[in-house]
């Protein structure tokens, strides 16, 4: 088994599709832990409206692939279509961060993803989710990169969710 990282984002109905994305994962994958969540202001989007972003961290045997196309299957089943533009409101964006110390193109699927050392909405749960976890091409603990990361222009707040209403 593998441990795997997920980043999970909505501003369409946040709460739904947050805990309806969290059971999906609880159902399929072992060991599942969940950052706190988070609502962000939105980056590059022209719609105001904020996102719940939080980290996922599970264990899977699966290949980078079959992860990948879990994700964008359980988008599509929130009301997520292809060809929507990039910065358009989301009902659910999961997006695979890590799957183990995989480095570089796994299955079409570029590991580790790019945003974890660009996005504060990113850095800052996988950092309190793994904080002692070296990231797999920069070796650093994602601890020791949120300490270091400017996130001045990205404002990101704790926000109380129950993941069972």
């Amino acid at each position: 088994m593998t441990q795997v990282s997920v980043s999970i984002g909505s501003n369409i109905d946040r709460e739904h599709h947050v805990r309806s994305c969290l059971d999906a994962l609880e159902a399929t994958f072992d060991g599942l832990l969940v950052s706190r969540v988070y609502e962000s202001e939105p980056v590059g989007f022209e719609d105001g409206r904020n996102f719940y972003n939080l980290v996922a961290v599970f264990d899977s045997d699966w290949s980078a692939g079959e992860l990948q196309a879990w994700c964008k299957r359980i988008e599509q089943d929130h009301g997520r279509r292809k060809g929507t533009p990039k910065f358009s409101p989301r009902t659910l964006d999961i997006d695979l961060l890590t799957v183990g110390d995989l480095v570089g193109e796994h299955d079409g699927v570029m590991l580790p993803r790019d945003e974890i050392l660009h996005h504060a909405f990113v850095l800052l749960p996988l950092s309190e989710l793994l904080p002692n976890t070296p990231h797999p091409e920069v070796g650093r603990t994602y601890a020791e990169l949120w300490s270091e990361f400017k996130a001045d222009d990205q404002r990101l707040w704790p926000v109380a969710f129950a993941r069972n209403p």
